[in-house]
């Protein structure tokens, strides 16, 4: 079933055309509240996912984040230049870079929750308890592989 038509299709009115918009707000908002922390709402990504254990590798990162691996390899020398992260090379397989946060990087990451709930409340505010579940169970069906 198709929701689109070559006659039906308006780019303003379609969904990717609202996704594509609320993220670049979201994006913009994070990014000013994070200013402190000396990272930006991607980074912010990356730091979180490695201090949860929910990656360790440049590859799983890209994976996790659906990021390209060039990008991801940009960030990572980035934060890695903020001190914030180490590599290191895996003892079993020398192809496989490990990641690991530094001291400095899991004090950053314990600071997160302090500052991204504003953000995310903020642009939710005007959401019921029943549109928000509702907001989050149609954006993870979208994403559903």
């Amino acid at each position: 079933m198709g929701h689109y038509s070559k006659d039906s299709f308006s780019p303003d009115q379609s969904v990717g055309f609202a996704i594509n918009k609320a993220r670049n707000i979201l994006i913009a908002e994070m990014d000013a509240a994070l200013k402190d922390l000396d990272i930006n709402s991607q980074q912010m990504g990356v730091v979180l996912a490695m201090h949860r254990g929910m990656a360790t590798t440049p590859f799983e990162l890209a994976k996790l984040l659906a990021i390209d691996t060039g990008l991801m390899t940009r960030m990572l020398d980035k934060l890695e230049g903020k001190g914030l992260l180490a590599r290191s090379r895996s003892v079993e397989d020398r192809r496989v870079v490990n990641l690991s946060l530094t001291d400095e990087g899991e004090e950053v990451a314990n600071r997160i929750p302090e500052v991204a709930p504003v953000v995310l409340n903020n642009r939710l505010k005007h959401f019921t308890k029943a549109e928000f579940k509702e907001l989050q169970r149609l954006l993870f069906k979208f994403v559903a592989d």
